[in-house]
């Protein structure tokens, strides 16, 4: 008796079997096609050889102090830049091919820089010698030349936190005896002179413009509080300092004088509240943004603004 003959699906044709035959030519091209896509994919750093003197490293600690003042919150804790001790610049690169079996990998600074770094601090207030010194080890990362840089901070030889906010409250207690300076008040006057009693509302400006300095701060750009131009609001009903003030900021590089609005709410211990509105020369819409203890999207502006 013959065995019966097996017969194969309708849809086993000739093109099939076809198929089957060029499944592994093609999974191989495949395969090579990835491999010669993937280096242009891979995003890296590479080591850049630069000194800690370069302003460049100035340029990420100024950043970095910015982002700690701001996320601090406490005007007894306001720290300046003193020097530089050490770090290590990265530069993003891309790999790209340049033939069959060639690649190549450049570091295209405008894409991202990333700073690993170790800084010295002290207070801006110079009588204040046995707080002036501290030490702030940094990873700040630039991106295609925009703004608000990623930060990661720690500082030490620091005020205690119970030091810290005993000193905030003395500070908050003085501040709720303040009443809005008159129209027209310029802190500190056009000849750098300052009356001691609007000290403590210099002392929070610096620590809401702080916020406004990061955020505006890229690779290129930094800044610095020239003067409050004027005091719009100062409200002391209720146990947040209402604070709403012009302040002008100096952008270093191009000697431009920015006047930012900025709205804050603070009370010691607490995150700070955060809104501001800022004129940027040779922009047709102003700058705006927000944040109250976490970087947020600037899209909601105080309506009194």
């Amino acid at each position: 008796m013959l065995a019966r003959q097996q017969r194969l699906p309708g849809w086993a044709g000739p093109t099939a079997v076809l198929l089957v035959v060029l499944l592994p030519a093609v999974t191989q091209a495949f395969s090579g096609l990835w491999r010669t896509l993937e280096p242009e994919r891979q995003q890296l750093w590479r080591r850049l050889d630069v000194e800690p003197s370069s302003p460049v490293f100035h340029q990420a600690a100024r950043a970095a102090l910015h982002y700690f003042n701001y996320r601090a919150a406490s005007p007894c804790t306001f720290r300046t830049l003193k020097e530089v001790r050490s770090g290590t610049a990265w530069g993003w690169i891309l790999g790209r091919r340049e033939g069959r079996d060639i690649f190549r990998n450049e570091v295209n600074a405008k894409k991202g820089q990333k700073f690993d770094l170790e800084f010295t601090i002290e207070s801006y207030k110079p009588e204040l010698i046995e707080e002036r010194l501290g030490t702030c080890s940094a990873l700040v990362i630039f991106r295609n030349q925009k703004p608000k840089p990623t930060v990661n901070i720690t500082c030490t030889r620091l005020l205690d936190e119970k030091e810290r906010e005993q000193q905030d409250y003395v500070l908050y207690k003085q501040m709720k005896q303040l009443k809005r300076p008159p129209d027209g008040t310029r802190i500190p006057g056009n000849l750098g002179h300052m009356d001691s009693s609007l000290q403590p509302m210099w002392d929070l400006a610096m620590v809401g413009s702080s916020y406004v300095m990061w955020e505006k701060t890229s690779q290129s750009l930094y800044y610095y509080m020239l003067q409050l131009s004027r005091v719009k609001q100062w409200i002391t009903r209720g146990d947040f300092i209402n604070f709403n003030y012009t302040v002008l900021l100096h952008e270093f590089s191009t000697q431009e004088i920015i006047p930012c609005q900025i709205h804050l709410l603070w009370y010691p211990g607490k995150p700070l509240k955060i809104r501001y509105h800022c004129q940027d020369p040779g922009t047709p819409q102003e700058g705006s943004g927000n944040g109250d203890g976490s970087a947020e999207t600037p899209t909601d502006i105080l309506s009194n603004f």
